[in-house]
């Protein structure tokens, strides 16, 4: 494996491994983004055992020792399983996430105090400001969240619109078709009623890009595509309403 460097906004790099064994033969990759700034800022810390090829992958763009924050989606392994290997090298960053990641998770995981980012609050990284935004259950993990980097207006998607196949680092074509073909394929969205708003939320920013943990990240009309993705929950979430009923009828 090798892990890819491409910057897919201005000051933000998508740093990207390719793992062709995961639902072959399309593959999977796994993404992490480096937003550059006085406070450089890590989304996502990848697997435990990438570390080593994510740490040689960041020290081609800056020290690593240089990292002053470190933030995730939601408590998983791909997300944040090497947090305490970023920590141990980078000896300023402080491990950053939402209050529910910090209550259930984050304090006992991370071996430094985590600082607790409320919904809507932003970080100024010094040339870069980043808001999280509280997604819960969006697409799964009652602890989920997203940054929105509104200088480039870029979303940190996490695991929206995850993907398969080893496409290119940016794209400004369609990224709903293999979303929901992704979505069809593991299922692994938490299917709620409140997952519609949550995603017209987002859509509201209008982002310019977005950046995808699992596919290429997407340039173009972020609001639209995430409109999109909520119609196509929607739909689900209604299906399986209708399925419950009926087999509660049929009982």
């Amino acid at each position: 494996m090798e892990t890819r460097i491409d910057e897919v906004a201005e000051g933000i790099f998508r740093l990207s491994t390719y793992v062709p064994d995961i639902a072959p033969p399309a593959g999977f990759t796994f993404n992490q983004f480096l937003v550059m700034g006085d406070e450089p800022l890590m989304f996502h810390t990848g697997l435990r055992r990438m570390f080593a090829l994510n740490h040689a992958a960041i020290g081609r763009l800056l020290p690593p020792d240089r990292l002053r924050w470190i933030a995730y989606g939601h408590f998983e392994a791909d997300e944040c399983g090497a947090m305490n290997e970023w920590l141990a090298v980078a000896p300023r960053a402080t491990p950053a996430q939402g209050h529910t990641g910090v209550d259930v998770s984050l304090t006992d995981f991370a071996d430094r105090p985590p600082r607790v980012l409320a919904d809507g609050e932003t970080i100024d990284l010094g040339g870069r400001r980043v808001r999280y935004i509280d997604t819960p259950h969006t697409p799964h993990g009652w602890d989920a969240g997203v940054l929105y980097e509104e200088t480039t207006g870029t979303l940190l998607c996490g695991d929206l619109f995850s993907q398969l196949g080893d496409g290119p680092a940016l794209t400004t074509g369609d990224v709903v078709g293999p979303a929901i073909a992704g979505e069809d394929l593991f299922g692994y969205a938490s299917l709620n009623p409140g997952m519609g708003a949550t995603l017209r939320r987002l859509a509201a920013l209008e982002p310019r890009t977005l950046a995808l943990m699992h596919g290429p990240s997407f340039n173009g009309d972020g609001g639209a595509a995430l409109r999109d993705l909520a119609q196509d929950y929607d739909r689900r979430v209604i299906g399986q309403a209708r399925d419950l009923l009926q087999a509660a009828a049929m009982a």
